[in-house]
């Protein structure tokens, strides 16, 4: 009698649970959301209902803390409700769909991840962050079997549920093959009802997974409308019930439990990390975009302990801002990422860079050669130990969607392991085709990869190519390559081993002598993030403490939280190329398929060039103009793009080694550390004729290359000059040959040597005139312009004219 009392006091409580939550959903009386949100769901044909939980909070207290709490209970009263609702309109609908309530909202203390997940939220409504790892294959679960007795010539049913099913208790899954009298039975498969059904597996995001210690992962079981919805690299909130399941073994239960969530909502999150932003930010992050050297203070606020290198932190600055992606009419996609790969003898720094990335980046994920396979970086197909289906397993690569991968020690890694991420480095996808599994995976990361040469140190009497040791078809596809060499150079050895000792020796200010940092400082993890994030919304513009930096105190660093947000901001922008900078990259892509063309180049370059380098000039380029936060691409970036571009084609090189260089024919277009001296628009108004030891003496005292104008336009000419070599205009009196006239001027010169037959040697002066004004037709050159044209490439170091003879060098 007792028991009859507590049923009928349960379902009477059930009733008035299902009708608040029916008042809930009928607002026709207030704003109308969710009696509108009926009203799609029977006209669209849905069969789940998403619901704020926050509303629930807001209306109805108690109803919510209990959902959260005791959430199969709720759910069921809920989603009663909902077909209570439902039937007002359409009562066969109601009657006929297997209809369910989503949730979404603020879940407090209920947010987790795989490893916060813990006992205390058995049975609790839960929302779980993470990386999808695992997906299996979407496969029909049978919900109700109709079978047929010819004997009898009845019908039978039966339902089936199990421990996945949180609406009703578990039945016995045994497939009925004949009734009570034993008579066989024939199943409808026509009349029977399946749902989908998938299962995958999430993982603690990169970033916020601790240093050291394996990530967690939690399976997910998804029903009906929520398979199928997210495929391995996405990044989802999960909404659901967490609950263990017996694990049984010849039926027998053992003490240990898996766990599980029961889906009952997916949420795709933004794979972009955004920090917050204040309104003083913004304007600093705009003021800051309006400074002419804004490139220059960027680059060198980039791993600012780390001596020199400028060239390098420009590269790396422009893989963190990225290019613009374009996505064709036809379907095919042109990537904006940039691609650098450094490579270099030991101890310059390589790793470090690459460390500094990962601490910088939102997104980042680090690996390395020997420790990475193939299908490691990629995509793996496993075989699931419980079903025995194969599974599709998502690598490093997949997971660094939009973000970054960095590979150290990538020399480590066979060719074969090399080979499988040429796809990704190109299309910015994985595709697999194996075991029966046709997939393709988005992996649109950048590539921030580190190598020794060949012989583990670089060889100064072999060419780049040899000393790289890797296939043309994946050098190709890295957009930048830098060869970073130990050079033994006393001056630049004291200030290295200065700033290596000043990082030794330093200490925050107002700790103490002697004082042994704690085992999780934030500069010992490899997590890219920021617990202070959150709380730092106004970051300061500057550094303040410059005791552990390496660049001068009379130049001024950005705070890395500052440059988080101002790389954040400039990422977003997607500027537009100028007919200018269009022409500019056209004819400088030209000139380097000619150098390309050439014995020297080939010994010289360190990377193929063809129309992929096209492209990454117009990659350089936009990320050039993200920096200055402007919409258009104008000439100065890709004249700067250019520069980067022809220093990492053209490595640059040793001082022994150059001496000797200057003593063979053809390979004058290399200027004392291998930077460009080709005739820019920027550097067309300057001519010297200083030595080539003294330039690459001030080019080396200024650090780079990147500044050459200003630093060439100092020089002092102090060297005696033949008398057919004072060419040099005293004033602007004396006419100048024009930018285009002296493009057409060089080509000219190159056929009227070819006329001669004798290209390599001297050849008259007179004689090479006559030739040139034959080729030039209708344009001839007048004496001025010969004057002028000669002058400008001697100054270039491409002909020497002595004693009225003249030959190319």
């Amino acid at each position: 009698m007792s028991t009859h009392i507590i049923d009928r006091d349960e379902e009477n409580r059930q009733r008035e649970i299902t009708q608040e939550y029916l008042n809930f959903l009928d607002d026709s009386a207030d704003d109308k959301t969710y009696t509108q949100k009926v009203e799609d769901l029977i006209k669209e044909q849905r069969n789940r209902l998403i619901v704020d939980i926050n509303d629930v909070r807001r209306k109805l207290p108690e109803r919510a803390k209990s959902l959260i709490e005791t959430f199969v209970t709720e759910v069921t009263c809920f989603e009663q409700a909902l077909r209570d609702m439902v039937a007002r309109t359409d009562t066969d609908y109601a009657k006929d769909a297997q209809l369910h309530i989503g949730f979404e909202g603020a879940f407090g203390n209920g947010h987790v991840n795989p490893r916060s997940l813990k006992t205390s939220y058995l049975g609790h409504l839960v929302c779980c962050e993470g990386i999808v790892t695992r997906c299996s294959a979407v496969r029909p679960k049978i919900v109700k079997s109709v079978h047929f007795c010819p004997a009898t010539k009845k019908t039978l049913e039966k339902k089936y549920t199990d421990a996945t099913s949180y609406d009703s208790f578990p039945t016995s899954n045994a497939y009925p093959t004949e009734d009570e009298n034993k008579n066989p039975l024939e199943t409808e498969v026509a009349l029977s009802q399946y749902k989908n059904h998938q299962t995958f597996s999430i993982q603690e995001l990169p970033e916020s997974a601790p240093a050291g210690q394996l990530p967690r992962s939690i399976d997910i079981i998804c029903d009906d409308d929520l398979a199928d919805r997210c495929k391995p690299g996405d990044r989802v909130r999960v909404v659901g019930l967490y609950r263990v399941l017996p694990n049984k073994q010849n039926g027998v239960s053992t003490g240990s439990f898996r766990s599980i969530i029961i889906c009952n909502n997916i949420l795709l999150t933004s794979k972009e990390v955004q920090p917050n932003f204040s309104p003083e930010d913004i304007k600093n992050i705009r003021k800051m975009s309006r400074r002419k050297d804004i490139l220059e203070l960027l680059s060198n606020s980039l791993a600012p302990s780390i001596f020199g290198n400028e060239e390098v932190k420009k590269a790396i600055l422009c893989l963190l801002l990225g290019g613009k992606e374009t996505l064709l009419d036809n379907g095919s996609r042109l990537r904006g990422d940039i691609n650098v790969l450094l490579i270099g003898d030991p101890s310059v720094a390589k790793s470090q860079l690459l460390r500094y990335v990962l601490h910088t980046a939102p997104r980042a994920i680090a690996t390395t050669g020997r420790g990475s396979s193939g299908v490691g970086l990629t995509a793996a197909v496993v075989t699931d130990a419980d079903t025995g289906e194969r599974n599709l397993e998502a690598g490093a690569m997949v997971m660094a969607d939009r973000g970054i991968v960095c590979i150290d020690e990538f020399d480590k890694m066979t060719d074969m392991d090399r080979t499988a991420i040429h796809e990704v480095m190109e299309q910015g996808r994985v595709s697999i085709s194996k075991a029966g599994i046709h997939a393709k995976l988005n992996a649109r990361c950048s590539v921030l990869a580190a190598a020794n040469p060949v012989m583990g140190r670089y060889n100064l009497y072999k060419s780049p190519m040899e000393n790289i040791g890797m296939q043309d078809s994946l050098l190709s596809r890295f957009d930048l390559i830098f060869v970073m060499l130990d050079e033994h150079d006393v001056d630049r050895d004291h200030q290295v081993a200065e700033n290596v000792i000043k990082l030794q020796t330093y200490r925050a200010p107002g700790v103490p002598d002697g004082t042994v940092l704690p085992i999780d400082n934030a500069m010992e993890t490899l997590s890219t993030f920021d617990p202070d994030a959150d709380t730092n919304t106004n970051a300061d513009i500057f550094e303040k403490n410059r005791g552990w930096t390496a660049v001068a105190e009379s130049q001024k660093i950005l705070s890395a939280a500052f440059m988080r947000k101002y790389i954040y901001m400039a990422k977003a922008i997607k500027p537009q190329l100028t007919e200018a900078a269009s022409a500019y990259i056209a004819t400088k892509y030209a000139e380097l398929r000619s150098f390309e063309a050439t014995k020297t180049a080939d010994r010289e370059r360190t990377m193929p060039v063809t129309a992929r380098q096209l492209e990454t000039m117009i990659r350089l380029s936009t990320a050039m103009a993200k920096a200055r936060l402007a919409k258009t691409v104008e000439l100065s970036d890709a004249e700067r793009a250019y520069q980067l571009l022809h220093y990492a084609c053209f490595k640059e090189k040793p001082k022994a080694r150059q001496e000797a260089e200057e003593q063979r024919k053809g390979h004058g277009h290399h200027d004392a550390d291998g930077s460009d001296v080709e005739m820019d628009d920027a550097t067309d108004t300057q001519s010297s004729t200083t030595t080539r030891a003294s330039r690459a003496a001030k080019r080396r005292a200024a650090g780079g290359d990147a500044d050459m104008e200003v630093d060439e336009s100092q020089d002092v000419d102090d060297t005696p000059v033949e008398p057919s070599a004072k060419r040099a205009r005293p004033d602007a009196s004396v006419p100048a040959i024009s930018v285009d006239r002296l493009r057409s001027f060089r080509a000219h010169l190159r056929k009227a040597f070819d006329m001669t037959g004798k290209p390599d040697d001297l050849n008259p002066l007179a004689t090479i005139k006559a030739n040139m004004l034959e080729v030039a037709g209708n344009l001839p050159y007048t004496e001025a312009e010969f004057i002028a044209g000669f002058e400008r490439l001697e100054a270039d170091n491409k002909i020497m004219i002595h004693d009225d003879e003249i030959t190319l060098i």
